[in-house]
């Protein structure tokens, strides 16, 4: 069993929120490369055989460029805070599909104390969110077994962060899933702690996660018409 990361991929973080300039970057990249950049690419790497037995439309690519792990540099273009790094790290675990239209996915997040594992679709588009209710309203049997089976949900939460006040137009206030309806966001997760996250079994916690969230994924390719 491998380790990934450890206390000085969360030390390297933490002090990056703290010192959050492109000096100090500089003089730290080594320690990133070598506690957050290369073990995340090791992981990804390792997590290739699961995935292709979840679906073999998903992706995890360790390479540098188009891969699956997230750029440590923050898109400050329309945000008031111009710092310029994160201070996580995360990757996603993508459809093959997803470079050219909505896709749900994978993702894993590393950060002291919010270490997470999640899948689904953040921040759809109009019309894909539009077709996501659709087909829970008209497949709500379905999504019951997707997202709200007892055992799914003792493990994993459906993001309620963004939700409407009232039912989207159109759609019976009275259906048994209304209040997924009004969700923006699609998306499940589960909390990893720090010490499964640096320990020697995160590798199959992981792909234990894949293969309990593929229904969920699936069932949103199925809303798509995507592959899975």
């Amino acid at each position: 069993m491998s380790r990934y990361f450890s206390d000085a991929s969360f030390d390297f973080l933490q002090q990056l929120g703290r010192h959050n300039s492109r000096e100090w970057f500089q003089a730290h990249k080594d320690r990133y490369e070598a506690h957050v950049r290369e073990p995340f690419r090791r992981l990804l790497s390792d997590l290739q055989p699961a995935l292709a037995e979840v679906s073999l439309h998903y992706r995890s690519v360790p390479k540098g460029v188009a891969g699956s792990l997230f750029r440590i540099h923050r898109d400050t273009r329309f945000s008031k805070d111009k710092s310029p790094y994160k201070s996580w790290q995360g990757a996603r675990l993508f459809h093959e599909r997803s470079k050219n239209l909505d896709a749900p996915g994978f993702y894993i997040h590393l950060q002291r104390g919010r270490c997470f594992v999640g899948a689904g679709l953040w921040h759809p588009s109009p019309d894909s969110l539009r077709r996501i209710r659709h087909f829970i309203l008209d497949n709500p049997e379905g999504w019951r077994r997707a997202a709200h089976a007892p055992g799914f949900e003792r493990s994993y939460r459906l993001d309620d962060s963004e939700m409407l006040v009232r039912m989207p137009r159109g759609f019976p206030p009275d259906f048994e899933h209304a209040e997924d309806l009004r969700r923006r966001n699609f998306v499940v997760s589960r909390a990893i702690t720090d010490a499964t996250m640096t320990g020697p079994r995160l590798r199959q916690r992981l792909e234990t996660d894949l293969k309990a969230m593929a229904p969920f994924v699936d069932y949103l390719c199925a809303s798509l018409d995507l592959e899975f």
